[in-house]
C-alpha cells in the first residue's frame, strides 16, 4: 500500500498506474541522482479501496504510514509532533495522468501550538514559524473540513489593515501570531469544534481528505472534459516539507524546459522569494520571471539548467518542474510532461528529432489532431489594435485572441454560454473549482498570477486565450 522514496527509493518512473504520476517522477528523479525531499507514496489501489469499503481507509494503512514516518525521522533527525523540533510533512495528490491544480495539497502538516513556538525558537526565525502554521490551518479548514477560504482571507486582509501593509510578505511576525489565533477562530466557528492538535490525527483526516478530492465536482469535471477513464483514483504523497519562506535566501518556482506556448528551446518559468509553492501556483501574488533569477541567486539558476538538461535527456520531452530552495539549496518537488499548446507541440516534436532526442515516428505520436487545428487560433488585426486603446496590460499566458462579454463567476460563464454567449471568464485568480467556466468560456483574464498560475497551465492545454496578471 506505501512506497518510500528519498535514500531508500521503492518505485520507479514505469510504475504511475500504481504510485500516480507524481509519485512515480519522484522516485525516478532521486534514482537519477536529483535532490527529492525524502517520503513515501500511498498508491491509487488504495484509494480505490477506500471507495469500495464506504470511503475507510483499509485495515492496516495507517501502520504502514507510521513505520514510514519512523523512517522519515531517524533520516531527518527530527521526530513527528515533536514540541521542540518537529518533522513537519507535505501531503499531495497525484493521478496516474496529470490533473493540474484539480486535487488537494496541505503543508507544514505536523504543526500545533506548542510544535509552533518550538520551530520558532529551532530556526530563531519567529515570523516563518507562524507564516507555516497560519498556512496549515488555512488549507487544513479548506481541504480537510470544506471551510470556505474566503472565510481566511477576511481575516487576513484584516490583519493587513491593522498593520497597514498590502503584501502577505510584510506582516510582521506579531501579526502573523495574531493572525493564527483569528484562523483557529475562523475553524471552529465553521467546523463546531477546534483546531487538530494531535499530528497523527492530521495526517490522518489529510489523507482521506485527498482520496475525497478524487472525486471532488472540480476533478470529475476535469476527467470528463479530457475524456479521461478506467482510473483507480489518485496516490497521496507524504513528503518531507522544505521551505521556501524562511527568508529572502528562500523561495519557490514553477518552470518548463523549453516554452510551452512557442515551443522556444528556452528556460521558462517564474518563481517568488520568501514563499511555498502554491503562492506560484494558485496565481496569488504575481511572480517574477525565472530569467531573473540570477540577479538573486546565479548559483541557483546555473543548478536549475543543468537540471533541465538532466530531466530532458532522461525523459525525451518537455518537462514541468517544482522547485523550493531552502536557505540556499535547491530541491526538486516534481516534474510531469509539461501541457503545451498545439504551436509548441510541432516545434518542440521538431526540435528533438533535430536533437536526435527521439525519432520522426514518436514525433507524430506527440503531435495529437487537437493540437494541429490551434494552429489556427484567431488573432487581433493590428489596425483595430491601433484604432482602439487597451485597457490594461498583462501577461501573454496562452495564445490567441477571443472577443466576449465578460462574466465574474465560472458559474455566470457556464449559464451565459448554454445560452449561445460568448464569454471572457474575468477573476482576480481562477482556482480548480472554476473549471467549468474556464472551459465554458472563449477566454479567461485574471488580475494576479503568472504564466505558470493554474488558469495559465489548464488555458494552454485547452488552447483557449488566457491574460494573467492584468490587475497593474
Amino acid at each position: 500500500m506505501v512506497y518510500a522514496f528519498g535514500r531508500k527509493t521503492e518505485g520507479d518512473g514505469t510504475m504511475r498506474t500504481l504510485l500516480g504520476g507524481k509519485g512515480a517522477n519522484l522516485a525516478e528523479m532521486t534514482s537519477i541522482g536529483l535532490p527529492v525531499p525524502p517520503g513515501f507514496t500511498i498508491t491509487t489501489d488504495t484509494c480505490a479501496e477506500y471507495y469500495k469499503q464506504g470511503k475507510k481507509l483499509p485495515k492496516g494503512l495507517m501502520d504502514e504510514v507510521a513505520k514510514q514516518l519512523n523512517a522519515l525521522e531517524k533520516q531527518r533527525g527530527k521526530k513527528f509532533g515533536d514540541p521542540s523540533d518537529p518533522l513537519l510533512v507535505s501531503v499531495r495528490s497525484g493521478a496516474a495522468v496529470s490533473m493540474p491544480g484539480m486535487m488537494d495539497t496541505i503543508l507544514n502538516l505536523g504543526l500545533n501550538d506548542q510544535a509552533v513556538k518550538g520551530l520558532a525558537k529551532k530556526t530563531g526565525n519567529e515570523r516563518f514559524a507562524y507564516d507555516a502554521y497560519r498556512r496549515l490551518i488555512n488549507m487544513y479548514g479548506d481541504v480537510v473540513m470544506g471551510v470556505d477560504h474566503h472565510h481566511f482571507e477576511d481575516a487576513f486582509s484584516t490583519i493587513k489593515a491593522k498593520y497597514n501593509v498590502e503584501l502577505d510578505t510584510m506582516v510582521p511576525a506579531e501579526g502573523l501570531k495574531e493572525l493564527c489565533e483569528a484562523y483557529k477562530e475562523v475553524y471552529k466557528k465553521h467546523v463546531g469544534e477546534s483546531f487538530p492538535q494531535s499530528p497523527l490525527k492530521q495526517l490522518e483526516l489529510a489523507i482521506k481528505a485527498v482520496f475525497g478530492s478524487w472525486n471532488a465536482d472540480k476533478a470529475i469535471s476535469y476527467r470528463r472534459i479530457e475524456g479521461m477513464t478506467g482510473l483507480n483514483g489518485t496516490a497521496v504523497n507524504v513528503q518531507t516539507m522544505v521551505f521556501g519562506n524562511m527568508g529572502d535566501d528562500c523561495g519557490t518556482g514553477v518552470a518548463f524546459t523549453r516554452n510551452p506556448s512557442t515551443g522556444e528551446n528556452k528556460f521558462y518559468g517564474e518563481f517568488l522569494v520568501n514563499a511555498q509553492g502554491e503562492d506560484v501556483v494558485a496565481g496569488i501574488r504575481t511572480p517574477q520571471p525565472v530569467a531573473d533569477m540570477p540577479r538573486w541567486n546565479k548559483d541557483i539558476y546555473k543548478r536549475l539548467l543543468e537540471i533541465k538538461g538532466i530531466l530532458e535527456d532522461h525523459y525525451t520531452d518537455m518537462q514541468d518542474i517544482e522547485f523550493t530552495i531552502e536557505q540556499g539549496e535547491l530541491f526538486m518537488l516534481q516534474t510531469r510532461t509539461g501541457k503545451r499548446t498545439g504551436a509548441a507541440a510541432v516545434n518542440i516534436a521538431c526540435d528533438m528529432v533535430k536533437e536526435k532526442r527521439i525519432d520522426e515516428k514518436t514525433a507524430l505520436m506527440r503531435i495529437p489532431a487537437g493540437d494541429l487545428t490551434q494552429l489556427l487560433l484567431p488573432s487581433f488585426d493590428p489596425k483595430a489594435k491601433e484604432k482602439n486603446k487597451a485597457m490594461t496590460r498583462g501577461l501573454p499566458a496562452s495564445p490567441g485572441a477571443s472577443v466576449g462579454h465578460p462574466a465574474f463567476t465560472a458559474n455566470e460563464a457556464v449559464e451565459r454560454a448554454h445560452k449561445g454567449e460568448k464569454v471572457i471568464l474575468v477573476r482576480k485568480e481562477t482556482s480548480p473549482e472554476d473549471v467549468d467556466g474556464m472551459h465554458s468560456a472563449v477566454g479567461i483574464l485574471t488580475s494576479t498570477g503568472g504564466m505558470t498560475s493554474h488558469a495559465a497551465v489548464v488555458a494552454r492545454g485547452w488552447g483557449k486565450c488566457c491574460v494573467a496578471g492584468a490587475g497593474a
